[in-house]
Parts: C-alpha cells; structure tokens; sequence
C-alpha cells in the first residue's frame, strides 16, 4: 500500500476548502452562459441558441479529454497539475470576460474545459490521500458541496451580477476567485508523486466490481439530467408554477442538495454500500413522486426537495465507491468514470429533449426514475455477485487494533 502523504489536519482542511471552492467554480463557470444568454446574445451579436452551444461544447471537451489527459499527465504530482488547472481555468475566463468575438470566446471555453477535464481526474484521489482512510468519505462529500452549491449560489449570483454590471464582470469575478485557489494550492499543496499518495491505490481493486459502477453510473446520470434539464418546465407546465417561483424552488432544491451532501458523508465511511443504495432509491422514489403528484404544487415542492436531497449524494458516493475498487490506479479510474459521467449528462439531456418533442415534458420524470432505479438494480447485483465492501471505519479500527 502506498504511504499515507504526511499533511497536518488544519492544513489539509484548508486545501479541501480551496478545492471545493474550485469545483464550485468549475461548475459555476461550466452553466453561466445558460444564466446570461440575454445579455451576452446581444452583446455578441448572437442568438440564445449560439450562446446555449458555449455550454454544449464544454461539456463535449470534459467528456472527451478526461481519459487522454490523465494519461499525459500521470507522472506529473498532483501539486502541479491542480494548479495548472486552476491557473489556466483563471486565464481563459478572463480570456473570455475580454474578449471581442464570440469565436474566441469559444475558444476560451474550450480551453477551460479541457482544465475542468483533468481537474476532476486529479482532485478526489489528491485531496483525499491527505486524510486518514478513515475520513475519506467524509472528504468526498465535503468536495461535492461545491456542485450542489454552484447551480443553486454560482449561477444565480453571477446572473445578478451580470445584470447590476456585465456578463464580463461576472467572468472575469470567477477568475480572480480561481487565480486565488491555484495560489493556496501551490503554497500548501504538497509535492508529492501521483502513484507515492496516500489515495493513489484503492484498496480492493477489482475490474469486475469497476465494470458494474460504469453501467451504473451511466444509468443513474443519464436518468437524472434527464429530469434535472427540464426541471423548469416541468415546474412550470405540470405543477403550474410561474416564472418568478423558478429562482425559489431552485433555491429549495439545491439547499436540500447541500443537506444531503453534509449528511452522507457522516455515514459514508462506515456504510459505503447501503450509503448508494438509499441514496439511488431516494432519488427513485424522489422522480416518481414527481411524476405522479407533479400536478399538485404542495406535492411538487415536496418531492423537488427530496430529489434534491437525494441526488447530491449520488455523485459522492459514486466517486467513493470507484476510490475503494478502481483496478489500476484511482487517478485513471477517475477518469473513466469522469467520462462516463459527463456521457450520461449529454445522454440525460438528449433523451429529456427527445421526450419533451415527442411525448411531452410530463413524462420525463417516469423515464427518468426507471433508469435510476435500472442503475440501483445494477448496484444490487454488484453488491450480490461480489464479496461485499464492507466498512472502511472498521477496517482501519480492526487494522490499528491488530497493530496494538
């Protein structure tokens, strides 16, 4: 096993803020040209659509490069490569925030999708090696608070703020913020080889185990960004709710994200199984309540909530489950599940607009719900066909008893 990397608690806890930060940021700047297509359209010259293809072709660059880039940049400590990352996320929104045409403001897009890509290869397995195995998936949720906060915080507030001033104002905001992370992580991060870190290896490598994650996660996205695509107008066109309601029951949903983040990684550690098991089936019952009482608004608002609640859980636990079992390496396992993430993003949103166009936006939360819980029986089956997980909390403690 490799060497737990020697970080004090009060300095890697200030490297987990800077990195939840970060992924705060990444998401953040990943959605803002959907919170301010009507001010950049006629700035730029250019439809909303045009715009809307600002967040489409990031996305495609995350899902295409993860895997390439992790690769190039194995040997490299992870020290360098997150503040790489972060420096040149901070360069290209500014390169965007100034810049004259849309062409290059794709092209700066582009370049920060490709940061955002091995960003996510790289800080789970490095943020975590600096914890004890204990606390890691505590960590891991801690890291995805940034994401349940950047829908619900980022986009809004850089929508306000692109209103009060300009769309570029709000870029160039986000890449102050972000020059100020690669600093913290390159004066405390330390400078450690990849595969010399405390969270390099996983400690029950099994392909079998990692092949039964992938389908799941593909499952599980791909019928979530389904639903989560179209969630406003579902709100909107089933449940009756206004336009002006949609910031509020955003509000909602993401503040019950962010419950849900903080309390899964209370039990995540111990219960690393039942921790994925409850969460998808939440989220299951969550959409299917959706479905069935979406027509009543006091319902509506209820099960937002605890599809919220629940689904915050889902990636934490996911990336958790790839940290205990990845094959070869948890930086490239990352990576392919980073991938494999971002495809059932694209996928979720394909299938939500085909649904919408041919049957009508009602249904979306019935497929949605039967593709989560396709990916559930996907975990049962992992959890029934493999020897079981079991929990890091005890393994540790049975591990430090026997060295007593």
């Amino acid at each position: 096993m490799p060497a737990q990397t020697a970080v004090d608690t009060r300095r890697a806890t200030v490297i987990l803020v800077a990195m939840a930060t970060s992924t705060f940021l990444f998401v953040t700047v990943e959605s803002l040209p959907s919170g301010l297509l009507t001010l950049m359209a006629p700035d730029l010259g250019r439809t909303t659509s045009e715009i809307g293809l600002l967040v489409t072709a990031y996305a495609l660059v995350v899902l295409v490069s993860s895997v390439p880039l992790a690769w190039a940049t194995s040997r490299i400590p992870r020290r360098w490569v997150l503040s790489a990352c972060c420096g040149v996320a901070a360069v290209a929104t500014l390169w965007a925030a100034l810049a004259p045409t849309y062409e290059q403001i794709m092209a700066a897009r582009l370049v920060t999708g490709l940061a955002q890509a091995l960003f996510w290869v790289a800080v789970v397995p490095a943020t975590i090696g600096l914890f004890p195995p204990i606390v890691r998936g505590r960590v891991m949720s801690r890291l995805a608070v940034g994401n349940s906060l950047a829908p619900v915080l980022g986009v809004p507030l850089g929508t306000w703020l692109g209103e009060l001033t300009s769309w570029r104002v709000t870029f160039a905001a986000v890449a102050v913020v972000s020059a100020v992370v690669m600093v913290i992580v390159l004066v405390l991060f330390p400078t450690v080889a990849p595969r010399a870190g405390g969270a390099a290896v996983a400690p029950h490598p099994s392909g079998r185990r990692f092949g039964f994650q992938l389908v799941a996660t593909a499952l599980v996205v791909t019928g979530a960004f389904a639903t989560i695509t179209f969630a406003t107008q579902y709100l909107q066109d089933v449940s009756g709710f206004t336009q002006s309601d949609i910031p509020a029951l955003l509000l909602l949903q993401g503040g019950a994200g962010v419950v849900g983040a903080i309390v899964v990684g209370r039990y995540l550690d111990r219960y690393p199984a039942a921790a994925v098991i409850i969460g998808c089936s939440l989220y299951g019952v969550g959409l299917l309540g959706l479905w069935t009482f979406g027509a009543n608004p006091a319902a509506a608002i209820f099960f937002l909530a605890v599809t919220g609640l629940s689904f915050s859980t889902v990636p934490p636990v996911l990336s958790h489950r790839v940290m205990l079992v990845a094959p070869r390496g948890t930086t490239m396992a990352q990576a392919v599940s980073s991938s494999v993430f971002n495809l059932g993003i694209a996928g979720g949103s394909a299938l939500g607009a085909l649904l919408v166009a041919v049957v009508g936006v009602q249904v979306v939360p019935l497929v949605s719900a039967a593709l989560v819980l396709a990916g559930l029986g996907v975990v049962l089956a992992e959890e029934r066909l493999n020897p079981p997980l079991g929990s890091v909390v005890e393994r540790v403690e049975d591990a430090v008893a026997h060295e007593s």
